[in-house]
């Protein structure tokens, strides 16, 4: 036994990550060897979890874990053999190692993971119990001599880890998974009646997880057999254990089908279901096999004692919500099922950079013995993460990037220089300065070298010819300036005469030039200020005689200059004028919108803007506390809104992102405050301008409409308004170019922009690599294959799928190009409200679904909860007692 356990162990790796004891170890449970992960990786700190929750530990690698507290990539490199297929596993158990309560503490937490190059998944521990266990699994094939498992620092929380393991596989297994797609494990599920919740080496001799699902109750039939399951002879794609496949769910015979509904993913999800017949001597058991209403396979019988696996080819399946197992006609038994595995697809589009170089460049660390140096995973690929100091050339999109620049000045370096440099063939630009390198120069014979700097060093030695000639053909920029070797050779490789003439001409220009452009600009400035006192000055005395008949207050130029501070504090600019932050005598924050004279005689919104603003009140609409009417001067006084506008906040920068409940709440009140315009206005009032700028967000990130110039009322008698070009590009309704009428459907139309502006974090129309309005660009996502590619990268996966995807079907029906196939803003409304307790039972149930100590009730549990349900011949309905939150039965009318 002893030696099948040392055959079948051959190539794992299993690596307890932070292990403080430098020995090996064997694992308790499997007998599998553990070893440190000092020579796995660099940098890092090594922790273990916090004394409270070691009692919780169900294995040894719980305890101790490595955290990256520094560098935004960190990376383990495990050996492999270039083209095998293996499975990778990562284990991530926070156990509070840092006193932080990081994962209760409310705040996201959560960083990410590349396989190589490439996005493999998000670890998120956002309000999980500090003892859950994160399992991920990724099946990849190596793509040199070794594979590298990357973390990803999202400034979400320090990434760490506390178990890495690698298993080869046959190459023949999982046939679909190749050097452009790896697949990553959603679910590995066993049905029947196991002993074990989770099965895996030995018994799985690849070191596979099965995770046990058994529900014995009515109607649910469990079926078991002690006969050796097989694989069909030839079929070795997946190598099922024998002890997986001699137990089966079915159902009660007078059932004709049962369906296994998983959790709702925007993503490309493969499917394999494995079945083998185990019940009795030539059963009649016939089904048809189904996701959603697609017919996968149709009249399938499950071999006696003999495994069958199911899957289309490797066929990726988009978000599949359920998969139903239908009884035929002419088949006695009801449906059963073995197993299953889900897979999510992991593209790995991005190329390494070109191995010769990758080593050239180790060479040079390892020469320098740079360990200062954030150097981790690959050097140029994914681009965000190259490394510091290179510069790596992209141009051929089908070709392994190429290092062409190399700048390590001032880095400390010592001895000799590194000969690795000469055989980096598309190396141009090579930056040794300012070091303290030793001995002669090497003859570094690369044509593609244009500039090689070694100023400021301790080089000695004459220069090789090769240099010397391509520097003396003007091919090579040679600079030695600050090195013993020039008191040997020429001033003109030595010398920065030239370089400081030519920095003294440009003083000699630039700084005339600059003293007089600063003269005229500052008479400019004092004319401007002059003149601005001036007018301000003057302004009282034109104040407007006759006042506008509304039921809000006037204020007078002088008064506006003390709410406004004398005008100090600027807020936002735009065609209008100016628009300051003021402070009533209440103490009330306030926004000014000042139209100044050279705006006053074009303005025709302002009017209508204070005619508008002073019927309508809702919380979802900009309150107007008054106006100043002056003949050099119009302004409005508005609620200061502190968190600006939502366009700022979705595109504004990375200091703050708001998260997927957030902008369904935003879209939420913009929605009610566009109702109440629409519906419980008379007459009805059209907008005409709605963008993600005239969104406005208090304190509390409330969404509030703002500016009705535009505006427009109009009586149910009239379907439409007539008028001249309204709205901003990319929101305007395109029915309006056809017949230049704008409707309450015109508000509709801007409001899906609107959202998917939410979504997505793009702005309505894309101009690069090519101009895109925005459903457009969707559409064209969406038709690539992946809904989870429109969502702004900021929300890291962070929302719930199912609402994502009612929500991008809600705002593809707000721009529909035919009014009349819009929703009302009612209907918009009605669904975005039953939207929001998806998302906040979704943060509940990764919360409580996560409680258990034991590994796999942890993460694979929680992502794969499986519902099944039976379709009876009878007309009653029924629910299992089950509590667990794995399952539920929902039995329907018989078909």
């Amino acid at each position: 036994m002893k030696l099948i356990h040392i055959l079948h162990c051959i190539g794992f790796i299993s690596i307890d990550c932070g292990l403080r004891n430098s020995s090996s170890y064997n694992d308790s449970t499997t007998g599998l060897r553990f070893d440190p992960d000092g020579g796995f990786v660099e940098g890092g700190m090594r922790k273990q979890m916090s004394q409270e929750f070691m009692a919780n530990a169900t294995n040894e690698q719980q305890k101790t874990l490595r955290s990256f507290p520094d560098g935004s990539r960190n990376c383990y490199t495990l050996p492999s053999t270039i083209g095998k297929k293996y499975l990778l596993r990562a284990m991530f158990t926070y156990g509070n190692y840092d006193g932080l309560n990081k994962t209760l503490d409310g705040s996201l937490f959560l960083f990410g993971l590349h396989i190589g190059v490439n996005f493999w998944e998000a670890v998120n521990l956002t309000n999980l119990n500090p003892s859950a266990v994160i399992l991920k699994e990724v099946l990849t094939i190596a793509p040199s001599n070794s594979v590298s498992i990357c973390l990803i620092n999202f400034g979400l929380g320090i990434p760490f880890i506390s178990s890495l393991e690698l298993r080869p596989l046959e190459d023949t297994m999982y046939p679909f998974v190749n050097s452009s797609v790896s697949i990553s494990m959603e679910s590995r599920t066993s049905f029947g009646n196991v002993p074990d919740i989770v099965i895996r080496y030995p018994t799985d001799k690849y070191d596979r997880y099965w995770v046990t699902w058994t529900n014995k109750s009515y109607p649910w039939v469990i079926l078991d057999t002690t006969n050796k399951v097989e694989s069909l002879p030839g079929n070795n794609f997946f190598n099922v254990p024998s002890a997986v496949m001699q137990n089966a769910l079915s159902i009660e015979s007078n059932y004709s089908s049962f369906r296994i509904t998983v959790k709702p993913r925007p993503e490309l999800v493969l499917p394999i279901f494995h079945f083998a017949e185990i019940n009795g001597s030539n059963p009649n058991r016939r089904f048809d096999i189904y996701s959603a209403k697609e017919l996968l396979f149709s009249d399938f019988s499950p071999s006696r004692f003999q495994v069958d696996s199911m899957h289309q080819s490797g066929r990726f399946l988009y978000n599949p919500r359920a998969f139903r197992l239908n009884k035929t006609h002419n088949s006695t038994l009801p449906p059963l099922l073995n197993a299953a595995e889900m897979y999510l697809l992991v593209r790995m589009d991005n190329l390494t950079t070109d191995s010769d170089d990758v080593n050239y460049m180790k060479e040079v660390k390892n020469h320098y013995n740079l360990k200062q140096m954030n150097w981790n995973g690959d050097p140029c690929s994914p681009r965000e993460y190259s490394w510091e100091g290179l510069t790596c050339d992209y141009s051929k999109s089908n070709q392994n990037p190429r290092i062409v620049s190399v700048n390590l000045s001032a880095s400390g370096l010592k001895g000799g220089l590194a000969v690795s440099f000469m055989n980096m063939v598309s190396l141009e630009n090579l930056d040794l300065s300012h070091n303290k390198l030793t001995g002669a120069i090497p003859d570094y014979q690369l044509k593609s070298l244009k500039i090689l700097n070694l100023s400021n060093n301790q080089l000695v030695g004459p220069i090789p010819d090769s240099i010397l000639q391509r520097s003396q053909a003007g091919l090579l920029d040679l600079r030695l300036e600050g090195n013993p070797i020039c008191s040997k050779v020429k001033d003109t490789y030595c010398s920065n005469k030239k370089k400081n003439n030519l920095q003294t001409m440009l003083i000699a220009v630039t700084v005339p030039v600059i003293l007089v452009s600063l003269l005229i600009l500052m008479c400019i400035i004092w004319k401007l200020c002059w003149k601005e006192k001036s007018d301000h000055e003057d302004y009282a005395m034109y104040e407007e005689e006759t006042s506008l008949y509304v039921d809000i207050k006037r204020f007078t130029y002088v008064e506006l200059k003390l709410v406004t501070n004398d005008f100090q504090s600027v807020i936002g600019k735009g065609g209008f004028g100016i628009v300051y932050h003021g402070k009533l005598e209440n103490g009330d924050e306030v926004a000014v919108k000042v139209l100044m004279e050279t705006s006053i005689a074009e303005s025709i919104d302002f009017l209508p803007e204070v005619q508008t603003l002073s019927k309508v009140h809702h919380k979802n609409l900009v309150t107007l506390k008054g106006y100043c009417q002056n003949k050099k001067c119009l302004a409005l006084i508005y609620d200061f809104m502190s968190r600006g506008n939502l366009q700022q906040l979705i595109r504004g920068g990375d200091d703050y992102c708001l998260n997927w409940e957030q902008r369904l709440h935003i879209a939420l009140d913009a929605a009610q405050g566009l109702e109440y315009l629409h519906e419980s206005c008379t007459p009805s009032i059209v907008h005409r301008d709605i963008k993600t700028p005239n969104i406005l967000l208090d304190k509390n990130l409330v969404g509030i409409i703002s500016d009705f110039g535009l505006s427009r009322a109009f009586n149910d008698a009239h379907t439409h308004i007539s008028t001249v070009a309204a709205g901003t590009l990319g929101y305007l309704d395109p029915e309006y170019h056809a017949n230049f009428q704008l409707t309450v459907q015109t508000d509709v139309y801007s409001f899906g922009i609107v959202l998917l502006e939410i979504i997505t974090g793009q702005p309505p129309v894309l101009m690069e690599p090519q101009t895109f309005h925005l459903p457009n660009w969707v559409r064209h996502k969406i038709a690539m294959g992946n809904i989870h590619d429109i969502v702004d990268k900021r929300l890291l996966d962070q929302y719930d799928a199912s609402s994502l995807q009612s929500v991008v079907d809600l705002a593809m029906n707000c721009v529909e190009n035919a009014a009349i196939d819009r929703p009302t803003m009612t209907e918009v409304v009605s669904r975005l409200k039953e939207l929001l307790p998806v998302v906040s039972s979704e943060r509940l149930s990764v919360s409580a679904s996560t409680s258990s100590m034991n590994p796999m009730d942890a993460e694979i549990r929680r992502q794969f909860q499986l519902t099944i349900s039976g379709v009876s011949n009878e007309e009653y309905s029924f629910k299992s007692g089950y509590t667990g939150g794995m399952s539920e039965l929902i039995p329907l009318s018989g078909r």
